[in-house]
């Protein structure tokens, strides 16, 4: 880890329900020159199958939005989403294990793009590509939300 304290980050990560029902698991998580870094894992079971026998894209979305989530936060500094747009590039199915990667690319003021990477292991097919967009909120606001 290249970030010395991430405890906030990992708080974070252990408050989220949604993310831990899907199976997602956190691999890494980081600080590289400034910018925030996320690695994560997600199987695809019966419950993430479409009526296509394909993996629904709002679960690819949310195993994005949450790696995105995780990388945005990852400096210390309280960050959320803007917006997010997603591009599906081929299918996932019911048994493959999914891996997300999320890479801050940029903090202009309070705000960031991230770029994120959805594959799936067994054969590094490119599953999914997500843009995200961040807000990191004035330290008052932040400072509310923790407490």
């Amino acid at each position: 880890m290249a970030s010395s304290d991430l405890s906030h980050v990992r708080k974070m990560w252990r408050d989220d329900r949604a993310s831990a029902a899907l199976g997602i698991e956190l691999v890494d998580v980081g600080v590289r020159d400034g910018l925030g870094f996320a690695e994560t894992t997600m199987p695809i079971g019966r419950e993430e199958v479409n009526g296509h026998d394909i993996a629904h894209g709002g679960y690819l979305f949310t195993l994005a939005d949450s790696t995105f989530a995780l990388a945005c936060n990852a400096s210390g500094q309280l960050t959320v989403a803007s917006g997010a747009d997603i591009s599906f590039i081929a299918s996932a199915r019911l048994g493959d294990e999914l891996r997300c990667v999320a890479v801050e690319r940029a903090r202009f003021g309070r705000s960031g793009i991230t770029d994120v990477t959805v594959t799936r292991v067994a054969d590094g097919a490119l599953i999914a590509e997500f843009r995200g967009r961040s807000r990191s909120l004035p330290d008052r606001i932040a400072q509310k939300e923790r407490s």
